[in-house]
């Protein structure tokens, strides 16, 4: 036998098919209306295949399910919050209540038993001047 029969050929590797471009794709485009080249040609909604993926009913009763417990619970948090600030209010309320209970008590109180006496007050005084029931505070 000879040497060229000995010798291995590699083996070549079968050429690349390329894909068909789409008709679409292949035919030279003008310049747009709006200047703007680089936006494709638009298809229309009725060509454009749509597939559903429906659900199986396991899933879809869990996932009832689990937007059930999510709306409870998102519920429960809001309640919660309305339930604090309203507490939260009441509180304020309270104390503001005391408060002028509180300085109404400690005030010291001086009954005007002359009504000349207010005549000859100037304006800075009249200002300070407050009305009160006397049959609930105590005189001093």
């Amino acid at each position: 036998m000879s040497e060229s029969a000995t010798e291995t050929v590699p083996a070549k590797k079968p050429a690349k098919v390329k894909k068909a471009e789409k008709p679409e794709n292949s035919i030279p485009r003008g310049q747009p209306k709006s200047n703007r080249p680089w936006k494709t040609p638009k298809q229309k909604f009725s060509k454009i295949k749509k597939t559903v993926n429906r659900l199986s009913f396991e899933k879809k009763t869990a996932l009832r399910d689990e937007l059930r417990y999510i709306k409870e619970r998102s519920k429960e948090i809001k309640d919660k919050r309305k339930e604090d600030a309203v507490q939260k209010h009441q509180r304020r309320v309270e104390n503001a209540e005391r408060r002028l209970a509180n300085e109404r008590r400690s005030e010291v109180v001086q009954v005007i038993k002359n009504p000349a006496k207010l005549k000859r007050m100037k304006k800075k005084q009249m200002r300070m001047i407050e009305k009160r029931d006397v049959s609930q505070v105590k005189v001093v």
